[in-house]
């Protein structure tokens, strides 16, 4: 039921926090992202930019645990509703990767790190 040939390969894949409805972040899965997901319950999307797998927290240890999977009326987008695994999402150190928002015309950051990228990521 997925159309993973309407963009190339690739769907959008949302994560959200199962119990409180937060949008964590956007991510891209192709069909072996999918496949890995489905196998292992825990996330794992496509890195446009590495051109590889990205299975979350593999690095950092935050990892999402797949609670329920849901797909949109056209077979393009894909919901994870997830329990986000140590604290974070947002591979810049704040829960959700929407920790940005725009009021009176300025962005302003709304939370708290949860972590310091800089001590997590060594690239």
């Amino acid at each position: 039921m997925i159309d993973f040939e309407k963009q190339g390969g690739l769907v959008p894949a949302i994560a959200q926090d199962a119990e409180t409805g937060e949008v964590l972040m956007l991510a891209w899965m192709n069909r072996e992202a999918w496949e890995e997901t489905l196998r292992t319950g825990r996330a794992c999307y496509y890195s446009r930019s590495r051109q590889k797998l990205w299975r979350k927290g593999e690095e950092s240890g935050h990892w999402q645990e797949v609670v329920s999977i849901h797909l949109d009326c056209d077979g393009d987008t894909i919901l994870l509703r997830v329990r986000q695994i140590g604290g974070a999402a947002c591979h810049e150190g704040y829960r959700s990767c929407f920790y940005r928002r725009y009021t009176n015309g300025a962005w302003h950051i709304e939370g708290e790190r949860v972590f310091d990228p800089k001590q997590v990521y060594k690239t």
